[in-house]
């Protein structure tokens, strides 16, 4: 098996680099914020934090590709850095702790393009989350100070705790009736959103979490942290890996479960 070490140092190195301008910039008075056609935010700092992470990537992996939310995709090859350089802009802009810089690599292979190695930094809630294909799942400011993540043991639904962003895209993709009947068969439910959620889950402080629409950047980092923690990453169809457009996760036990609730099987 490849071994990604060095390209996982690196992330980490593109996650401070990010940091440094995010943080810079967060609850800043004069904070310039656009609305995108799609009519979603994005501020001075998601375009300063992704050219930030361009040009050091264009420096140290010249030959690989560069997949990112605010700038597009460059190059071609069977290996392709995604970037959201904040994920959860919405939040950012509120001043609201709650977003991270997702990076990730993802390689050709049979199944596609699938991710390989994966940070997602959380500077503003003083986290971060890391995991490199058959490596594992950690924790930690640094690669040397970390803790192993592992997905929790829960069995059961009704002892299980489902995280979620909102229910408005739930309703427009016709899986609101679904989505409610797994919120009541549930322990606990919250909307925690964004990438947080598949961070609990690869905790074990969650077991369960899904969202309707999603694009790759939003998804990559998180697939691989969560399935090297021990958990399950699917679309709402049960696809495995962050290609399918929206998702699911879970600890992997209650995954089959999961589905059946967004697919109305239940």
């Amino acid at each position: 098996m490849p071994d990604y070490h060095d390209d996982l140092r690196l992330a980490h190195v593109l996650a401070d680099a990010a940091d440094a301008v995010t943080m810079d910039r967060f609850k800043a008075l004069d904070l310039k914020v656009e609305t995108k056609p799609d009519m979603t935010p994005v501020s001075e700092a998601d375009k300063a934090a992704e050219e930030l992470i361009r040009g050091h990537l264009h420096r140290a992996r010249p030959r690989d590709a560069i997949l990112g939310e605010e700038f597009g995709i460059e190059g071609t090859g069977p290996r392709r850095w995604v970037i959201d350089p904040i994920d959860g802009t919405k939040n950012y802009v509120r001043g609201v702790p709650v977003w991270a810089t997702l990076i990730s690599l993802m390689e050709a292979g049979e199944d596609g393009f699938q991710p390989v190695m994966g940070v997602v930094s959380a500077p503003a809630l003083n986290r971060r989350w890391w995991a490199a294909k058959g490596a594992g799942a950690y924790t930690g400011r640094s690669l040397t100070s970390a803790t192993r993540l592992r997905v929790s043991k829960v069995e059961r639904i009704s002892d299980a705790s489902f995280a979620y962003s909102s229910l408005t895209g739930w309703e427009e993709l016709g899986r609101l009736d679904g989505f409610m009947d797994l919120t009541r068969a549930c322990w606990r439910t919250r909307g925690y959103g964004d990438f947080w959620p598949y961070m609990m889950v690869a905790e074990g402080s969650v077991d369960i979490c899904a969202e309707p629409e999603l694009s790759l950047w939003d998804m990559a980092a998180n697939a691989i942290i969560v399935q090297e923690a021990g958990g399950s990453f699917t679309s709402l169809d049960g696809v495995g890996g962050p290609g399918g457009g929206n998702a699911a996760a879970s600890n992997g036990v209650l995954h089959h479960e999961l589905l059946g609730y967004l697919n109305q099987r239940y």
